[in-house]
This record gives structure tokens, sequence and C-alpha cells, in this order.
């Protein structure tokens, strides 16, 4: 069975949200997820912290180093899950109930083996 990536990617929709309300978007992640770990289809996931990264890039020899993600940026990264599923048909389909389509957009990539 192939795994698949669900990078979830956010607009900013959270800013300004309380913690009541955070925790009640939180339930609704664990609930989505705790569902599809129960049929073993996720592999694994987290959220990644919010507004800390870095973005490496080599030009030449040179390497530069410069925080990330980009504040000019629409859309980051804000965590990932990864599935296990047959083909694209049914990794969109265990995505189709992610909560997260709410709030941002999900991309979903077939993880190629290296071996």
């Amino acid at each position: 069975m192939a795994k698949y990536i669900l990078m979830l990617r956010d607009h900013g929709t959270y800013e300004g949200l309380s913690a009541e309300e955070m925790q009640k978007i939180i339930g609704r992640y664990r609930a989505w997820s705790g569902k599809l770990r129960e049929t073993g289809k996720i592999v694994s996931g987290e959220k990644l912290r919010d507004r800390q990264g870095r973005v490496m890039k080599r030009s030449g020899s040179n390497l530069a180093v410069t925080d990330g993600p980009f504040a000019e940026a629409k859309e980051i990264i804000g965590g990932f899950y990864v599935l296990e599923a047959k083909g694209y048909e049914e990794a969109l389909s265990l995505a189709k109930d992610c909560p997260h389509l709410e709030f941002g957009t999900i991309e979903v990539r077939e993880i190629e083996p290296m071996s």
C-alpha cells in the first residue's frame, strides 16, 4: 500500500480565536485523525510551530539560511498527516472529512519510497 502526505496549508484564519474556540477546533482534528488511526490509515501526523522555521537555499558554494516561512506567503504549511492508501482516490476519500478544509487547503502527494 502506498503512503500519501496531506500537507495542511493555512490562510492564517486561526488568529484572533479564543482559547475555547481553538480547543473545539483541536478536538475536531483529534476526532477525525483518531477515526483514521483506528482503521490503521494514519501512519503519522504533526502540527508545525506557528511563525517558526528556516529556509535554506544554495547558490553555487554559498548557503543562505533565512527565517521562514516567508511573511509574504499567502499560505503556509501548518501541519501534515501521512496516510496509507491504495491510490489517490482512497487518499482523497480519507481526506475529504478533514476539518482543515474549513480553514485552508490540503495538498495530497504520494510519497516515493527511498531505497
